[in-house]
């Protein structure tokens, strides 16, 4: 196992602990989304979007200012809460109809949120530097963005 995947058991245990027996889902996205951006190195921006209304609605997040509202199918977040499966972009500018909160990010990760069987919304994590994101991101951060739920 190497030092990325050791990083990302050590963020879940905090994870786990830092929300345990805490129900108030804002509290929950707020602590996901600081622990992230403090934890992870390259990141510019960690969001989480709630789908509501058949759109995606800004919540707690990390970084410069985000988009409010995002339609789905539309860039990354709204693909993914389209098909409801992660998605990684190593390169933003490759991706048809990115949609830039922020023009410093280069790459992306997107991971679909769900509330038991129910989708919820998206986790968005954002890089200044291309190629940041890999299946290792993916594996443990679908096991962190669920955490909210308690």
């Amino acid at each position: 196992m190497g030092n990325q995947e050791k990083d990302y058991q050590l963020l879940v245990n905090q994870a786990q602990r830092l929300l345990e027996g805490e129900k108030d889902l804002i509290a929950n996205m707020s602590n996901i989304v600081s622990l992230i951006f403090n934890s992870l190195r390259k990141i510019n921006g960690v969001t989480y979007y709630r789908f509501i209304n058949n759109e995606l609605v800004l919540g707690p997040f990390q970084g410069k200012p985000a988009c409010m509202h995002i339609a789905i199918g539309a860039g990354v977040c709204g693909t993914v809460a389209k098909i409801q499966k992660t998605v990684i972009v190593p390169n933003v500018h490759d991706f048809k109809g990115h949609i830039a909160c922020d023009i410093a990010s280069k790459s992306e990760i997107v991971v679909p949120v769900f509330k038991g069987n129910i989708f919820w919304g998206v986790l968005d994590l954002d890089s200044p530097e291309f190629n940041t994101f890999s299946e290792i991101d993916q594996k443990y951060l679908e096991q962190i963005a669920p955490l909210i739920f308690g």
